[in-house]
């Protein structure tokens, strides 16, 4: 089969179209044909083993996965012995993120806990958009943001992958919306119900006086004093993406803030989880969250997509069709 492979950290000039070995399923895996992927953040961080901490997961030398890729949707095309939930073709999506990555490759083994059944109103190429971005938006919203129906939540970074989840997923959960991007998004933000949008270029939120009950840093490196002056009292922020001086800063700065007064600031770091990605398809299903795509690229032209990605101006996923 083909897939995309690489053998030590760097630029996206180091990923190689070449031909390996098509796997075979364990007792407890499903063997998938992929028919699309996409690219994420944390595909950055395992292509370049930045930031230097990250390799301690991934490879201190060099990198401990040779096929990058966590998000895929697919067929089922054989199952093992011990599998349970799935059965060949079966429509499945998934993130690999937590068994081995893989996902830019034309098949893949992974545990059934991994996937899930794609929704059946989108196509391979929108489901293979949802499972990183969506759960991650999912579970800082709710497990870290501990969100509440009729809250003020802000976006900052919303046009983005996570960001256009984390709007819907804000909505379909209650909240009153505010994203933050730059003028050529502002439409897609109207488009996908965000209640107010906020263009970076003409108008800071930190100079405005309307406060927040939750606020979401996905992208962005604004400085955690201002995202603190914009949180009400009890107010939650979330640092999801960003610059890495904003990561440390919320590591490094957001537990002593939180200890110190009433507003607590924080880091998120998602995880794959199967009962989330559920959670996400039935959100799909009911129309109340629609994967925004900016651009598709074939697998041979994935290091591209890193590319393209990485300037940081991507207008919801970058979608791989394989």
């Amino acid at each position: 089969m083909k897939a995309i492979v690489y053998n030590q950290y760097g630029q996206p000039d180091v990923l190689k179209l070449t031909e390996v070995e098509k796997p075979e399923p364990g007792d407890n895996q499903v063997l998938v044909k992929i028919h699309a992927a996409s690219v994420n953040y944390g595909n950055l961080v395992l292509l370049k083993g930045e930031p230097f901490l990250a390799r301690f997961a991934f490879g201190l030398i060099k990198p401990k996965y040779s096929i990058p890729g966590g998000d895929i949707a697919g067929r089922v095309e054989a199952v093992g012995k011990d599998v349970k939930h799935f059965q060949p073709g079966d429509e499945v999506f998934g993130d690999l993120s937590g068994c081995g990555w893989a996902g830019f490759a034309e098949y893949v083994s992974v545990p059934e806990k991994a996937l899930a059944l794609k929704p059946g109103n989108v196509s391979f190429e929108e489901a293979a958009a949802v499972p990183m971005a969506g759960v991650t938006a999912l579970q800082s919203l709710r497990n870290k943001g501990k969100i509440q129906p009729g809250q003020k939540v802000l976006i900052n970074g919303a046009s983005g992958g996570v960001g256009t989840f984390a709007v819907q997923i804000a909505k379909a959960l209650g909240a009153e919306v505010t994203g933050v991007c730059s003028t050529r998004n502002l439409d897609i933000l109207e488009s996908i119900g965000a209640d107010h949008c906020l263009d970076y270029t003409k108008e800071s939120f930190t100079e405005k006086a309307e406060r927040y009950d939750l606020i979401l840093g996905v992208n962005g490196g604004l400085p955690l004093s201002d995202y603190k002056r914009a949180l009400n009292p009890n107010g939650i922020f979330v640092h999801v993406g960003g610059s890495s001086s904003q990561m440390f800063q919320a590591m490094a700065l957001g537990p002593l803030i939180s200890m110190i007064g009433s507003k607590r600031m924080g880091n998120f770091l998602q995880r794959a989880n199967q009962q989330d990605l559920i959670y996400i398809k039935e959100l799909v299903e009911s129309g109340k969250v629609k994967p925004v795509i900016d651009r598709y690229y074939k697998l041979s032209e994935v290091p591209d997509a890193f590319r393209y990605f990485e300037e940081g101006h991507a207008q919801g996923k970058v979608v791989i069709t394989i």
